[in-house]
Order: C-alpha cells, then sequence, then structure tokens
C-alpha cells in the first residue's frame, strides 16, 4: 500500500536538451550516490513516511470497520496488507515512527544493493503503452524468477511520470526501486517470496507547491537536506506466480476485490481530504484511481525486458548503440542503458489479393491465455503471455484510437 500525496503547482517541464545515454546515466548515478548518503538518519524523510504510514493505517482501519472481517482481526490485517506484504515480519510495529524508520532502512539497503538503470524515451513509451492495458490481476501473475532480470535494482525515468493521486493532489514519480523480500500475510497466516517496490519523487522536479518548497528550504536549513530522489511510496507484490494459471474467472475476481477495496479507500481519503493547492499541469498526467500505476508500471518492465522488447545493456562495458558527440563521454560503466529493441516489422497476408500488408504502428498485445504444450510432460498448460510490443520498430505507438510518436 501506498503514496503520500503533493498538491499541485506549475512549472514547465526542461524541453532545452534532447536525451542522451551518457548524459541520462550520469545524472542516474549521481541521483543514486546522493539519495544513499542524505538518507543517512534523515529525520524529515522519516517523518514523511510516518505520516504516509499513520494516514493509511487510518484509512484501512475506516474501511475494515465496515467489512464483515471480525473486529479482532482488524488491525492485524490493516498491518499485514500494509507492511507485511512489503517485507516486516509480525509481531507489528508500536507505531508509525518505528514503522518509517524500518522502510527508511530498507530503502537504504535497497540503494545499497541495487543496479542503478536508466531508460530510454522509447523504451518507457513501450513500457507506458504496455502498464496501460493491464488488470490488476495481471500484476498477480508475477514470478520473481521467471519475470525479473536483475533482482535489485533502481529504474531511473527519463522525466518524471506526474500521477493524480486520491482527492486529485499530484505527485511526480522519477524513479523506481526494488528488492526481493519475503511476504507476511494473516487469515489465513501464510508466507510467499515477495518484492518490495519503492516509488522515489523527483525533489526538483515539476510538481512544486508552496508547502514543498518549504519543507525543502526548512530540511535544508537544519543540514538534513531531502535527497534527489525522495521516497515516497513502498508497495508489496507477491512473486512466486501462484495465479499464472489461475481461471479467467479467478483473475475477474482478483481485479473486482483490488477495485472494490480501493474505491473504499478512495471515499475515506475524500472524506478526510484537505483541498489541494490550486495551480495547472500541462504536461499530461496518469489518474490512478486503484493506487496501482507503480505496481503495472514495474510488472510491465520487467516483463519486456525478460520477452526481449527491451535491450539491457551491459554495467562493464561503455554502451556502443549511442554515438558520442564533441565533448560527450561515454556512459557510466556502472548504470545499465535499457533501450527498446530492434523488431521486425509485423506482416499478414492480405485474404482477398495475396499480397502482404505492413503495419504503419506500434501497439501493444494485452496479456492473454494460452495453451502451451510441454513435450517433457506431453501435456498443454495453461499459462499467461505479454504484454509485448507488435509493429514496425521506427512506427509511433497505438493505445486504443490514439497514436503516440516517441523519441
Amino acid at each position: 500500500m501506498g503514496k503520500a500525496s503533493r498538491g499541485k503547482k506549475q512549472r514547465n517541464r526542461d524541453t532545452a536538451g534532447t536525451w542522451s545515454a551518457a548524459k541520462a546515466a550520469r545524472t542516474a548515478h549521481r541521483a543514486w550516490a546522493d539519495t544513499g548518503d542524505l538518507l543517512r538518519d534523515n529525520v524529515w524523510v522519516r517523518a514523511m513516511l510516518a505520516s504516509n504510514m499513520n494516514n493509511l493505517m487510518a484509512e484501512l482501519k475506516a474501511v475494515l470497520a465496515h467489512s464483515d472481517v471480525p473486529e479482532q482481526h482488524r488491525e492485524n490485517l490493516a498491518f499485514a496488507m500494509m507492511l507485511g506484504k512489503q517485507g516486516w515480519k509480525p509481531p507489528w510495529p508500536p507505531g508509525p515512527v518505528r514503522a518509517a524508520r524500518w522502510q527508511t532502512e530498507q530503502v537504504q539497503q535497497l540503494l545499497g544493493g541495487a543496479e542503478v538503470l536508466v531508460v530510454s524515451p522509447a523504451a518507457h513509451a513501450a513500457v507506458m503503452a504496455a502498464a496501460s492495458t493491464l488488470e490488476p490481476a495481471d500484476v498477480a501473475t508475477l514470478d520473481k524468477d521467471r519475470d525479473i532480470l536483475i533482482p535489485t535494482g533502481v529504474l531511473v525515468l527519463p522525466e518524471p511520470v506526474i500521477v493524480e493521486n486520491r482527492g486529485g493532489s499530484l505527485s511526480d514519480i522519477r524513479a523506481f526501486g526494488w528488492q526481493p523480500v519475503t511476504q507476511y500475510q494473516v487469515l489465513p497466516d501464510a508466507q510467499y517470496p515477495g518484492i518490495q517496490l519503492t516509488c522515489f519523487m523527483d525533489r526538483d522536479g515539476p510538481i512544486q507547491p508552496e508547502s514543498w518548497r518549504i519543507a525543502v528550504a526548512q530540511a535544508r536549513a537544519t543540514g538534513s537536506p531531502l535527497p534527489p530522489l525522495v521516497p515516497d511510496g513502498i508497495y508489496g507484490l507477491r512473486a512466486d506466480g501462484a495465479f499464472s494459471t489461475a481461471s479467467s474467472e479467478r483473475h475477474a475476481l482478483l481485479s473486482e476485490e483490488h477495485r472494490s477495496l480501493n474505491k473504499a479507500l478512495n471515499q475515506v481519503a475524500e472524506y478526510n481530504a484537505v483541498p489541494p493547492e490550486e495551480g495547472q499541469w500541462d504536461g499530461g498526467r496518469i489518474v490512478d484511481v486503484y493506487d496501482d500505476f507503480a505496481l503495472r508500471y514495474a510488472f510491465a518492465f520487467w516483463r519486456l525486458a525478460a520477452q526481449g522488447v527491451t535491450v539491457l545493456g551491459s554495467p562493464q562495458e561503455p554502451d556502443t548503440h549511442s554515438q558520442v558527440r564533441p565533448g560527450e563521454t561515454r556512459p557510466d560503466p556502472d548504470v545499465r542503458v535499457i533501450r527498446l529493441a530492434h523488431q521486425i516489422p509485423a506482416q499478414r497476408s492480405a485474404e482477398n489479393d495475396g499480397s502482404s500488408r505492413a503495419y504503419h504502428h506500434r501497439w501493444t498485445v494485452r496479456m492473454h491465455k494460452v495453451r502451451q504444450w510441454y513435450p517433457s510432460t506431453q501435456e498443454h498448460r495453461l499459462i499467461w503471455r505479454g504484454p509485448y510490443i507488435k509493429g514496425p520498430a521506427d512506427a509511433p505507438f497505438m493505445i486504443g484510437e490514439k497514436a503516440y510518436a516517441v523519441d
């Protein structure tokens, strides 16, 4: 569960320069290193996480109070839904301050063991397109051994993604980080292999309400400046592929349960919300109605990488795909550059005249079930495939009735 929310204020995106692997890698490496240094004993970050934790627990308890969950189990279930999924082993913490300290330690552990990655605008557009096709239940098919090529990583985006949170306020996501954990659940008591997913806001990003600028200035004045990548939401994903072979009916039910829970949480958040600061943002946004954009983006990224739709550059060798401009160096060898792979154009024969028809757009194929033949066992098994991208490598993306150009 969850992201904090910040109000909105207009601030134009920097469009002066074009994206380059070298610049992106240097920027990502610097942000990763500075964030690791500035997180140590940072009381401001812990206070933000504690406030976030307190709000989310209150919302969960309010929803569970109107559910059929027995009263004696509600608090345990709320902790399990939030902290247990993130990897906290019971007994649960005495309060949000201790939980926020643990979350900060988890983020430091993540940064200390992560490979740093940057994603090109074209690959980022492909991930966004794929994420838009996913249902909540699709994410439940995650298998960390099959889907995640890099067990622990921090992915820095080419620009912040603006997300509209519960209550209408905006936040900007600049990076995602992930690491393996064991999830602890109650009702029933169980443990699962999982992934802890952390969203990082951009301290200096486009969403800059007055309250945020004051907080940044105060933190700097007290000698504990906020890091460039500010930990925001931490989620837990089950990652043992438990729902990969579930029926379509079970998938539909799981998606509906996810939506119902978040609709109830939205109602509680709207009832308690303070009106966001006035302002406009003209760069587009993701309306995160069910608080699952981060999960869908991460899942789509892992799946596209595992299926070869994106190319992962070597962390030990300079990226040979990029051209070095005068005065520019190769990307940082410690940072992997993720690019959209070259693809074979999708073609099919026309039924009427026998000629071939070449497509002029790329599109995302949704996740779908197939009956896969396994020669070793001489049987068919139902498995899920996708999402993946089809179409000519240099063509624009088509999502629904709209086409989006990249690069």
